[in-house]
């Protein structure tokens, strides 16, 4: 199954890439590029170098008339400005949106390959309604007591996280590392539980999701404990640069750095290691949704304090290291 269309965000990140590829490449610093292009600030160069701004086309062109593009490549990068700055477009693709929700959905869109973890929630790609409700009006809660209220509807978040969930019919590849926490008494009422473990099982389902249950007791690496949510996109376009998400709460960081990538693939490799396998894993997730609604499901699988699985490697989808 194909990608969607890449989103702003990552044409963004692209042009900015290849805008610096071709400066450096002219031997030209950014200071030298300011002065003879006659901009008012060295500012604007940055921003669009590190794809922090909508870029514009006339100033796009006289970038690439500075640094001599051929005319293959100028028409390339021309097409990704367009569609960088097109975000009444892609928001087209969203019933509904938030400005939270959408820099995920920017950054999820024509993926080829998504691998998730969160030490204690389940990854919003996977939530139902119900317990994306509870998480988002329970962050809410401690905005407001903080004396900072969320301006969003909590109704509106919820639609907007699901509107993100429609990328799982389309993108390649989808991995997720489930911690045994994120299910547990803690995370909602037993209906909710329950539905999110439905949910849960028919995603499991799908030829191209992969879930794997990491048990509570289950030692990662040399007794390693992972500190943060994280994610890594990679896309469909290997000149599209791939990017790490880390969430720490109240604040997300995105990077493109090899160095950070590299050590958040090594993590990665850990946890699916040391987690059930994607078959274990449906089987635990069945038997737990029989314990909520008081039917006994038989299962193998071992649950609570439990001597660690012998570690292993994911047969398919191993994240490599590059630089």
């Amino acid at each position: 199954m194909p990608p969607a269309a890449p989103g702003p965000f990552l044409r963004r990140r692209r042009l900015g890439i290849e805008l610096r590829r071709l400066r450096e490449q002219a031997g030209l610093t950014g200071d030298q590029v300011i002065e003879r292009i006659g901009w008012a600030s060295a500012s604007k160069l940055s921003r669009l170098e590190n794809g922090r701004s909508r870029p514009d086309p006339d100033d796009v062109d006289v970038l690439l008339t500075l640094y001599g593009a051929d005319e293959e490549l100028r028409a390339e990068l021309t097409g990704i400005t367009h569609e960088a700055g097109d975000m009444r477009g892609w928001l087209r693709n969203f019933p509904v949106m938030t400005q939270q929700q959408r820099a995920f959905a920017e950054l999820e869109a024509g993926c080829a390959e998504i691998s998730e973890y969160n030490p204690v929630l389940v990854p919003g790609l996977l939530q139902t309604p119900g317990y994306a409700r509870h998480r988002i009006l329970s962050a809410a809660r401690v905005a407001e007591e903080a004396g900072d209220p969320d301006p969003e509807d909590p109704e509106t978040e919820v639609a907007a996280r699901q509107a993100r969930q429609s990328l799982l019919t389309h993108v390649p590849r989808y991995t997720a590392v489930l911690e045994e926490a994120a299910l547990g008494r803690r995370a909602g009422p037993p209906e909710v539980l329950h539905e999110q473990l439905v949910h849960l099982c028919e995603l499991a389902l799908l030829p191209n999701v992969e879930l794997r249950l990491l048990l509570r007791d289950t030692r990662v690496g040399d007794w390693y404990l992972p500190p943060t949510a994280f994610s890594v996109y990679r896309f469909a376009d290997p000149l599209d640069p791939e990017t790490l998400a880390i969430e720490s709460g109240f604040t997300d960081v995105m990077s493109t750095e090899a160095d950070t990538l590299n050590r958040y693939k090594v993590v990665y490799e850990w946890l699916c290691s040391s987690a059930l396998s994607a078959s274990d894993t449906l089987s635990w997730l069945i038997e737990a949704t029989g314990r909520l609604t008081g039917t006994a499901v038989e299962s193998t699988v071992a649950h609570g304090p439990a001597t660690a699985p012998t570690q292993r490697r994911p047969d398919s989808g191993r994240l490599t290291t590059e630089r």
